[in-house]
């Protein structure tokens, strides 16, 4: 059966590349919630017209209030997912063809959201067509998760999960190959002065952010692990309400608890006021449990390549989605391309990706 899911794959493919450039085209970065567009017209209009391909392929598609939608095929008591996102980052400058334009030149195409996340969870999609057009028989419902607000705040989520119960397994094609079995935490951290230590809260700046590395030392925070390795301190941003601030992310490993993390700052910085603004705890999955085990066969079996499992500083919706792993579609040495100008993905990665996600549903459903 894999091989002629992989050859449906291919017979399929020229329409799952015609559907992706249709759905990079919109411009949905997200903007001011509209009535029924909790996260912008054009995150709304890329959710309707993703629904609207799902149920042209047979699907049976589901908005929950325009925060999340879904197609499924299927039906059991539990369910399998892939889960990605339709909202895109903003575009800033820099780009050579316009960036909702869906360019192809040589053998790829250029647009924002092809990577990240428009063009991987589309894949998943026809991944999932290719077996429905066999008949496969399926013991568990597979849904593909179409979220809305991954790059604001995972709000599509958390209110998707307010409606739906969580999948007894699945990924979010929104990282990187091999299949990553453990993310690092996330914490958001603000440190605030008063207007009458500004010279104090500028030497701080320089001495603990703009002068030294990143790697949390200054604050006494810079833990690692052999899985993880070191924690990162990044995405500073300086802000100015009443009182001057500095709010930065911290990538921890999961070796170290955000309470540890907080209490060391706070003892570095004792003259200012130190808050925890968000957290992510780390996730980790073992490496021989199924859904991992499955992801290293099919990652082997169509590439050929090592898939022996890693980790990622990044953070996907498997911080708050239960019982997935991040999963693609950015092969080893692919980096740097989701949020930068002359976002990209070849047309063979994409099949590729397509042919990974097919067996993967296949054998976690199956």
């Amino acid at each position: 059966m894999e091989t002629e899911i992989l050859n449906k794959v291919d017979e399929i493919s020229k329409q799952m590349i015609d559907g992706i450039i249709d759905i990079v085209k919109i411009d949905s970065v997200e903007s001011e919630a509209k009535e029924n567009a909790p996260f912008g017209t054009g995150v709304k209009e890329a959710l309707d017209k993703t629904l609207a391909l799902a149920t042209s392929l047979g699907f049976k598609t589901t908005n929950i209030d325009n925060y999340i939608g879904y197609a499924s095929y299927g039906s059991s008591d539990d369910y399998i997912c892939a889960i990605g996102h339709l909202d895109v980052v903003p575009v800033k400058t820099g780009w050579k063809h316009p960036p909702f334009s869906g360019y192809v030149e040589n053998g790829t195409i250029y647009s924002r959201g092809i990577l990240d996340n428009k063009g991987p969870i589309i894949s998943c999609l026809f991944a999932l067509y290719a077996l429905k057009e066999l008949n496969i028989d399926l013991s568990h419902e597979v849904r593909i998760i179409f979220g809305c607000d991954e790059e604001s705040g995972f709000e599509d989520l958390k209110y998707y999960l307010s409606k739906e119960k969580p999948p007894i397994m699945g990924f979010t094609p929104d990282c990187k190959y091999p299949v990553v079995y453990g993310e690092r935490g996330r914490a958001v951290v603000k440190i605030t002065g008063k207007q009458d230590q500004l010279e104090k809260f500028f030497n701080l700046v320089n001495d603990y952010i703009l002068n030294t590395k990143n790697n949390g030392e200054c604050f006494n925070i810079d833990f690692k692990d052999e899985e993880f390795g070191l924690l990162e301190v990044r995405n500073y941003q300086l802000l100015l309400d009443q009182d001057p601030s500095v709010q930065f992310s911290v990538s921890y490993p999961a070796n170290v608890s955000v309470e540890t993390i907080i209490d060391n700052i706070k003892k570095a910085v004792s003259d200012f006021d130190v808050i925890l603004v968000d957290n992510y705890n780390p996730v980790k999955f073992e490496k021989d449990c199924k859904l991992v085990k499955t992801l290293v066969y099919t990652y082997e079996k169509v590439t050929g390549n090592d898939g022996t499992p890693v980790t990622t500083t990044g953070g996907t919706y498997a911080k708050l989605m239960p019982n997935i792993v991040p999963f693609g579609p950015s092969f080893p040495g692919q980096k740097g391309i989701g949020h930068l100008p002359n976002e990209w993905m070849t047309i063979e990665d994409i099949i590729t990706n397509a042919k990974i996600y097919a067996l993967s549903l296949y054998h976690l459903a199956k």
